[in-house]
């Protein structure tokens, strides 16, 4: 028999369980879709299955599919929005809920904030996922001013859904979208982001962040070929500047074969926008094993003979990134020595900032 003391007592914690309940349920009111803008993309959200999709559902039966599937991370893609909430917090669901043994999932599957703090963006924190479905408060207890933030999205997951939690009496607004020519990349593995720690460290945001201008990401891990299904669509781009940093998943055929006609897709449409070869960095293993070494440096000579022939054909705006010191001269910029940590990503960042402003084609548009 049940004594009065513990029916009180039961009633005392189911009370009061539900007044926390009750009280977390109130402090956060969570926005969707409708009231934040997606960067990192030119697609409209009607050409795509998601709106965090990389590729057009039209191109489910034109690229091949380990491209397609790649397609669905939602690397490079970010929110900004503005709100004068005292607290942020996310709702997010992701596609697969990957995990790696080279890659925090943080990078993976993560969600990290920044700020714009006068005129530069400033790291807030990072939605650190849990599972498939995930909720956190972010950053709590701020002044009650308007802010522009700006959410970097999973680099290697996708994104089924995405709200943003704020004070229920405050405000959310949808910034206008920006009129800056994107740079486009398209790429490899590490493109896409392996292996930052958080989705803000691959180079593509931190660039984006540093120009203060709108960077789109197709890198593909393992499938980054230089191929025409892909040029087709970049070249559909209205880009400030085209960067083809593919050579870690080409062989010295495919870059034989696979270079001009890239190009070629790509200045029918853009006759004079900057387009950028980047070589391969030399891989950790490279320094010690001679059959790797080589295939590496046969490539990027190949490369170089492919961009010195197409500058004698005329094709102008055409420029070359060697890899000196791309990431640093200390061989301590990777994860396994191929995949970058954050600090091989802030310095090759750097590295084609720097190269960028050199050969001005930053001014070119």
């Amino acid at each position: 028999m049940v004594s009065n003391k513990s029916k009180y007592t039961s009633f005392i914690y189911l009370y009061f369980f539900s007044a926390v309940l009750f009280s977390q349920e109130n402090k956060v009111k969570y926005y969707g879709r409708d009231f934040f803008l997606i960067e990192g993309t030119v697609i409209a959200d009607s050409l795509k299955e998601s709106p965090y999709d990389r590729l057009p559902i039209s191109y489910k039966k034109v690229v091949r599919e380990p491209v397609w599937d790649l397609s669905k991370s939602s690397a490079g893609l970010s929110v900004r929005f503005h709100s004068n909430s005292s607290s942020v917090s996310l709702k997010w669901e992701v596609l697969n809920d990957f995990s790696m043994n080279h890659m925090a999932d943080t990078g993976i599957k993560g969600i990290d904030l920044y700020f714009n703090n006068s005129g530069l963006w400033q790291y807030v924190g990072t939605g650190r996922p849990s599972g498939k479905i995930n909720e956190q408060l972010i950053i709590d207890n701020m002044n009650l001013e308007m802010r522009e933030y700006k959410l970097y999205l999973p680099l290697y997951d996708g994104i089924e859904s995405l709200e943003i939690g704020i004070d229920p009496n405050s405000l959310i607004k949808k910034p206008p979208k920006s009129n800056s020519k994107p740079i486009v990349f398209y790429g490899t593995s590490i493109t896409q982001g392996g292996c930052a720690s958080r989705p803000g460290m691959v180079h593509t945001n931190i660039i984006s962040r540093k120009l203060n201008i709108d960077c789109i990401n197709f890198g593909f891990s393992g499938n980054g070929r230089m191929e025409t299904s892909i040029g087709v669509l970049i070249a559909g781009i209205d880009a400030s500047l085209f960067v083809i940093e593919c050579m870690a998943n080409v062989d010295k055929d495919m870059v034989s074969k696979n270079t001009a006609p890239l190009v070629k897709i790509i200045r029918k449409k853009h006759p004079n926008t900057p387009i950028i070869f980047i070589e391969n960095i030399i891989f950790e293993s490279g320094y010690l094993d001679n059959t790797i070494k080589d295939e590496l440096n046969n490539k990027n000579i190949e490369l170089k003979y492919q961009y010195n022939k197409m500058l004698k054909e005329g094709i102008v705006n055409l420029f070359y990134i060697d890899n000196t010191d791309a990431i640093g001269a200390d061989h301590e910029g990777t994860v396994d020595g191929v995949h970058f940590t954050d600090l091989g990503f802030l310095r090759y960042a750097d590295y084609l900032i720097d190269n960028f402003h050199n050969l001005g084609v930053l001014d070119l548009n």
